[in-house]
């Protein structure tokens, strides 16, 4: 296996891991979305989406490391599509 196939290998794992325990928890989408809208007022600096990851960890299940720098690709992810949401639920109003 080459390195690039060793990589999608280990991010589609952890999407699946991450799939899964969002559809053993629904709560945990609509809490993420509610702490990301709170937060992306402030716009979507690294320091909000940092402040968004910090939440979701300390209030959810899920865990996202403090530091932005150990974010695997799934956290990256997941947050970059909670601010994607966010926003578009922020264009149609």
């Amino acid at each position: 296996m080459s390195s690039s196939e060793i990589q999608k290998t280990r991010v589609i794992n952890e999407l699946r891991g991450f799939i899964k325990k969002l559809l053993q928890d629904p709560k945990i989408l609509e809490q993420s979305l509610e702490i990301a809208r709170r937060h992306l007022r402030d716009g979507g600096t690294p320091e909000v989406m940092a402040r968004i990851a910090n939440e979701i960890s300390d209030t959810t299940s899920v865990h996202i490391p403090d530091d932005p720098a150990e974010h695997s690709e799934a956290d990256r992810l997941f947050l970059e599509l909670l601010k994607e949401v966010v926003n578009e639920e922020q264009a149609l109003y």
